[in-house]
This record gives C-alpha cells, sequence and structure tokens, in this order.
C-alpha cells in the first residue's frame, strides 16, 4: 500500500449539487440533494457546494438543511459579487461547523462586458465584496470567471486583490472548457511566482470538459501547485460537464509513482454515489465511462479474457472492489428471502431502512415471479425506480393496458391518480408508447414538449427490465423521468409522469448560472 504520510494534501471540492445541477433538466428535490450530501460527507468530501442561495428559496433551504446536517465536510455556497448576494449565502451556510462563501465575477474580456465595469471598477468591486464576505466569515473562496481566456497581468491583478481582501482560497476556472493540459498547469505556476502571498492560500482548479480535457487539466493544474479540485459525481455539469471527480480521484490513485497526492476519499463508496446521482439526476452513465462505467471492468476479447483468469492485473489497473464494485453477481430468485436481499443490496451499497426494504422486497417478489434470475443490475434498477417515485407524488400510474400490433390504431387504457383523485382514459397513437402519452395528456393536460425518450436493457433475454429515460421541456424548464420495469410500455408510462412530477415542482432560478 501507497505511504500516504509525507504526500501533498489534494482537496476534493464536490460541486454536483450546485454546477452537476445547472445541467438542463438534473434538477434534484430537496429530500434527493439532502442524500446526495450525505453520501459526499461519508465519503470525505473536503468541501460540499451545496447549492446558489439567492437563486432560489429550494436552493437556500437546502443548503441550509444540508449546513445544519453536515458531519465532516466544509460547506460552502456560491454568490454573485453582490452583497445581498453575499448575505443571503452565508445565512445559509453560517449552520455548518464548517461555513465557507464562495464568491465569483467574471473577469476574461468577454465577461468584463456584461456588468459594465471598466477594470479599476471591476478591481474594487472584488475588493468590496471580497472584504464584505470575510467580515462574515473566515473561510473565503474568490474565482474570476473564465479565469483561462483573462489576460495574465490582470489575472494576477485581481488575484492579489482578492487575497489581500481576505480569501483564503483562490479558484481558476476553465469556465468554457477552452484550455489545455500545459496551459492548466501554467497558470497555476504563473500565479505562484508572481502574486505576492500566493504562498499564504490555496490554488483550486475547476475545469469543463468541452473539449474532453477536464481531468487531465485538472489533474496538470495540481501538478502546478494547485490542491483543491472542483469536481462532481460522473462529470455531471453543464453543456459537456465537469471534471469528474471519480476519475481524479482513480487517478492519483493508481498512478500514486508520478502523482504522488493523496485525498481523504472512501473509494469504495464511488459506484453507489455514481449510481444514486444518475438516478436522482436523470443523466444515465454511459456504459465505456472510466472508473464507473458498466464496462470499465468487463473484458470480451478472447485475450483479454485468458490474460484475466491467468492473472487480474495483466487487464485491469485497478480491483472492482476499489471503487465498491461486487466482485460477484450471485443470482436471485423467488425463493430468496428478505435477510438475503438486504445482504445483496448491502454488497451493492444500498443501505436501506426497514421502510424502504419492506417496499423493496415486495417488489422483488414481483420481479422474480416475472423472471426466472433477478442480477445485480436488476436489483440496482429496482432500487433507483424506488426512489424515483413517491407516495405524495400528485400523478401516479396506477393501470395501464395497451392494445398493438400490425393493425392501426393502437390503444391505450389508462388509470392515472391525480392528486388522490383516479381518473381513467382511453388514447389512440402511433404505437402502444405514443398511444400512453397521449392518454397521459388527456388526463393531465400540458404544454410540454418530449426532447429525449431512451429505452435500456438492463440485462440480456427477452424478460429483461427496460430502463426508461424521458426529457420533457416547458416554458424553459426542463425535466428528467426514470423507471425501470419488464414491461417497456409500463416503464414509459412512469418515466413520462415522473417527468411531469418534477415539472410540476420544478425551481425559479433568479440568478445566473456560474462558472
Amino acid at each position: 500500500m501507497t505511504d500516504t504520510s509525507k504526500q501533498d494534501r489534494v482537496l476534493i471540492f464536490d460541486t454536483t449539487l450546485r454546477d452537476g445541477e445547472q445541467s438542463p433538466g438534473a434538477t434534484m428535490s430537496h429530500n434527493e440533494k439532502l442524500e446526495i450530501a450525505s453520501l459526499l460527507d461519508e465519503m470525505g468530501v473536503d468541501i460540499i457546494e451545496a447549492g446558489f442561495p439567492i437563486a432560489s428559496e429550494g436552493d437556500f433551504a437546502a443548503v441550509s438543511e444540508i449546513a445544519k446536517r453536515s458531519k465532516n465536510s466544509v460547506i460552502c455556497g456560491l454568490s454573485r459579487a453582490i452583497e445581498r448576494d453575499i448575505d443571503r449565502c452565508y445565512e445559509a451556510v453560517k449552520h455548518a461547523a464548517q461555513p465557507r462563501i464562495h464568491t465569483f465575477i467574471g473577469t476574461s474580456p468577454q465577461h468584463r462586458a456584461i456588468p459594465d465595469l471598466t477594470m479599476d471598477e471591476m478591481v474594487d468591486r472584488i475588493h468590496q465584496t471580497v472584504s464584505h464576505a470575510r467580515n462574515l466569515c473566515d473561510n473565503i473562496q474568490w474565482s474570476p470567471m473564465d479565469a483561462t481566456r483573462t489576460e495574465e497581468d490582470y489575472l494576477c491583478r485581481v488575484v492579489e486583490t482578492a487575497i489581500k481582501a481576505g480569501a483564503t482560497t483562490i479558484n481558476i476556472p476553465d469556465t468554457v472548457g477552452y484550455t489545455a493540459p500545459r496551459e492548466s498547469a501554467d497558470i497555476i505556476r504563473m500565479l505562484l511566482e508572481r502574486v505576492p502571498g500566493a504562498d499564504e492560500i490555496i490554488f483550486a482548479t475547476h475545469c469543463h470538459n468541452d473539449l474532453g480535457m477536464a481531468t487531465a487539466n485538472a489533474l496538470a493544474a495540481v501538478e502546478g501547485g494547485a490542491r483543491q479540485i472542483e469536481c462532481t459525481i460522473n462529470g455531471l455539469g453543464e453543456r459537456a460537464g465537469n471534471t469528474a471527480l471519480e476519475e481524479v480521484v482513480m487517478a492519483m490513485r493508481v498512478r500514486n509513482d508520478i502523482m504522488p497526492y493523496a485525498t481523504g476519499i472512501d473509494t469504495t463508496k464511488l459506484m453507489n454515489l455514481s449510481r444514486r446521482v444518475a438516478t436522482v439526476s436523470g443523466f444515465a452513465v454511459q456504459n465505456n465511462k472510466a472508473i464507473v462505467g458498466k464496462n470499465a471492468f468487463a473484458h470480451e476479447s478472447g485475450i483479454h479474457q485468458d490474460g484475466m483468469l491467468k492473472s487480474a492485473d495483466t487487464f485491469e489497473i485497478m480491483r472492482p472492489e476499489d471503487v465498491g464494485l461486487s466482485e460477484t453477481n450471485l443470482v436471485m430468485g423467488k425463493h430468496s428471502g428478505r435477510a438475503a436481499l438486504r445482504s445483496k443490496l448491502a454488497d451493492l451499497g444500498y443501505e436501506l431502512g426497514d421502510n424502504q426494504l419492506k417496499d423493496v422486497f415486495v417488489r422483488f417478489k414481483a420481479l422474480a415471479d416475472r423472471k426466472k434470475e433477478v442480477y445485480d443490475d436488476d436489483l440496482i434498477a429496482l432500487v433507483s425506480d424506488e426512489g424515483t417515485h413517491q407516495e405524495y407524488d400528485f400523478l401516479q400510474v396506477k393501470f395501464l393496458r395497451v392494445i398493438c400490433g400490425t393493425e392501426a390504431p393502437q390503444s391505450a387504457d389508462l388509470t392515472m391518480t391525480i392528486d388522490g383523485v383516479d381518473h381513467q382514459v382511453t388514447a389512440t397513437g402511433d404505437g402502444p408508447v405514443d398511444a400512453t402519452f397521449n392518454a397521459v395528456k388527456a388526463l393531465f393536460p400540458h404544454d410540454a414538449s418530449l426532447n429525449v425518450y431512451q429505452v435500456h436493457a438492463v440485462t440480456e433475454g427477452t424478460d429483461a427490465q427496460a430502463t426508461v429515460s424521458v426529457r420533457m421541456e416547458e416554458n424553459g424548464k426542463i425535466a428528467t423521468g426514470q423507471s425501470a420495469d419488464t414491461d417497456t410500455v409500463v416503464a414509459s408510462a412512469k418515466a413520462y409522469v415522473n417527468a411531469l412530477n418534477k415539472l410540476l415542482v420544478r425551481r425559479e432560478k433568479t440568478a445566473p448560472d456560474a462558472e
């Protein structure tokens, strides 16, 4: 085992709940945010950016509650370089044992034009707002948004201003995913060499993946002297996403010979967190995603399989159990008991309460009656599906029967519970799914457009569960719904209704997106 006692510590700053949630359609509910924050806290994340408190009452409430519940992590909130934003941010994070205010302003030529400030006026604004934040809290992070496209001389000037005003962490965001690894390292080195007081604070790196280099850029920045990486679970984030937490953490662990840095992350919890974030955000993890993808530890070619049988390290640079993957894929069936189910779910990283387990067990038995063999992926889909549908959902699918075949029209008989009252309708459409969606719309009229409809088979075989994901948009608001069932049409109906439920509670954003 690698001795990390003498290695430089790299802080992991997770912004899944803030930047990750800015992905169109990735909005999480209040309880989902609390759950993800708790999992991050348990995994050893140093700083959790819990949200943007000024953006909405929902964001403020989530940040405030996460701050109260945090056991280990620093809890951070984001704010613009406006005093009322900073005050609102502090009101939310002040409940944490370790609160942090993160304030930012765009410093590149492209972004300086937005607030219509001269370069000197912006420097004054930075000094004023960072000083104001420091008077409220002794842990202040400041970011020059679009730093990688900011002129070097001006970047040095604004960073020096923020440090003098009391910033304890300076984050260098690659806001539009523009930079390359060599530049990423050089910017940090340049700031450490040229800015007075730079050696007394922590530099952070925040990279976007527009050119597919977010992980490489983050690690290069660490090599250049940064000691905090801003990242998200599964690389979730705006446009092409952010630096993926699991990638940078495992890269430093596996290649500790050339990247001698240590983190406090319990990597065995990565897979469970990845699955949970995928479920609550509605953004599935691609099969060939590094570290947490379904195929990350799969070997199909004969040469690879032969090598694996002889020695696992022939084609694996890390063990599946290092990231929380079960070594076995034991089959469960209709004769498996509740204790066996609880044990298997624990192996997969799911610790369910008694009520949750009772519900999952009932649906597991129903699934086992329809499928001869229930595999790990089936159970993961079952638990994930349980987490997306709540008893208090305004809309619920109660009964569905479809008639389909070569002769049109196809039809759907649907009974849907709307605010506790059952309603029934028969509708037709171009195929069973279209008929089902038309039935939902007949019972609950809406103007949402269906932007994405995807079906994924969870396992192989004609009795496999299907996971259906839909993305819908209404009046500029986007929501993603997901459900799993051995009947693809039933899964489609539930996913569609799940997305509608999310649209109903979609929060209004009153502050602009950032970084």
